[in-house]
């Protein structure tokens, strides 16, 4: 009876895999005896891109966002446009917006003079999140490995309201994050990236120039010198003007002051909603506030992998084998 019921699992799991239902578990060791220097070869690239311009730490952490949540962290954002496929780059949550591609075909290139066709360009975007993180003195967090390449992009989800848009209310954002598995609290600790990086004019004027909106009138002042009412939409504003290089909680701070620059970021304080205690506890404690950015990270990064058989390890992360 127990061979009997040995044999029954061993044609089960065998039948899964067959059928593409087996999923492995992604691991911080998966690469640990295939490209035991991977991890510090991704690090190394990612650093010296970042030594070359700042702002590429927050660029790189918004492209590892921008992937996952569109099916998953399976590195399809980086994939270009061909005759038979739309790329997710040209959709309008990142057209002319999302950036950090070379980057990541970079470190790509790095990894694979040491380790051809074995490390996938998903996992890379991945550890070069968190590499930026670190960098510019944000959290540092143990990175599960093990996820492929996808072989198609998605960019009608992309589109289709997968991605937050600048004019989403609270509710909206949290129900967004909510559909990927990610409760209030992550979705606050993430917004703290925009702790670091810039944003775009035209994302934020409409909340400069409305004067019923909730922002600081100083910090208004200020900001319409670079964004004028009409015109300069492309014009770009540092999200926090205080210490915009680093990775601190300075970001919740403004909110507390009315100084939010996007209004997607104000809405998450000064309404009462369960929200205003997450970034009052954050404002005060930036020890918190880094370790729950990193465990959200951690999980945001678990968002649909493909691993096992599926996908693959592509060659080049903008084009499929």
């Amino acid at each position: 009876m127990v061979r009997v019921a040995l044999g029954f699992v061993v044609w089960m799991v065998m039948m899964m895999v067959s059928l593409g239902v087996y999923r492995a578990q992604l691991s911080p060791t998966f690469y640990d005896q295939t490209c035991p220097n991977a991890l510090s070869t991704i690090r190394s690239s990612i650093r010296t891109a970042i030594a070359r311009e700042r702002r590429m730490a927050a660029s790189l952490i918004r492209l590892h966002f921008h992937d996952c949540f569109v099916n998953g962290c399976d590195a399809s954002i980086l994939l270009e446009a061909t005759p038979k496929m739309e790329s997710e780059r040209e959709a309008v949550p990142n057209s002319r917006s999302v950036r950090g591609y070379e980057v990541i075909e970079k470190a790509k290139s790095q990894v694979d003079k040491i380790c051809p066709g074995v490390v996938s360009c998903a996992d890379i975007l991945t550890v070069a999140a968190r590499d930026a993180s670190e960098y510019v003195g944000g959290p540092k967090w143990t990175v599960k490995l093990g996820r492929r390449d996808s072989t198609r992009a998605f960019k009608a989800l992309a589109d289709g309201g997968e991605l937050p848009s600048f004019k989403d209310s609270l509710d909206q954002l949290t129900r967004l994050f909510s559909r990927k598995g990610l409760d209030t609290r992550d979705f606050v600790a993430l917004s703290g990236a925009h702790t670091i990086g810039k944003a775009q004019c035209f994302l934020f004027r409409e909340r400069l120039y409305d004067n019923s909106s909730d922002i600081d009138r100083g910090f208004a002042a200020t900001r319409k010198t670079r964004c004028p009412a009409a015109g300069g939409d492309r014009n770009m504003e540092d999200l926090d003007m205080v210490t915009p290089d680093s990775f601190d909680n300075n970001y919740y701070r403004n909110l507390m002051q009315k100084k939010g620059l996007l209004a997607t970021d104000q809405v998450l304080f000064g309404r009462g909603a369960a929200t205003d205690s997450v970034v009052s506890e954050y404002s005060r404690n930036p020890s918190k506030f880094a370790s729950d950015f990193a465990a959200a990270m951690v999980k945001m990064a678990d968002i649909d992998p493909l691993t096992g058989s599926a996908g693959q390890i592509r060659r080049i992360c903008s084009a499929v084998n």
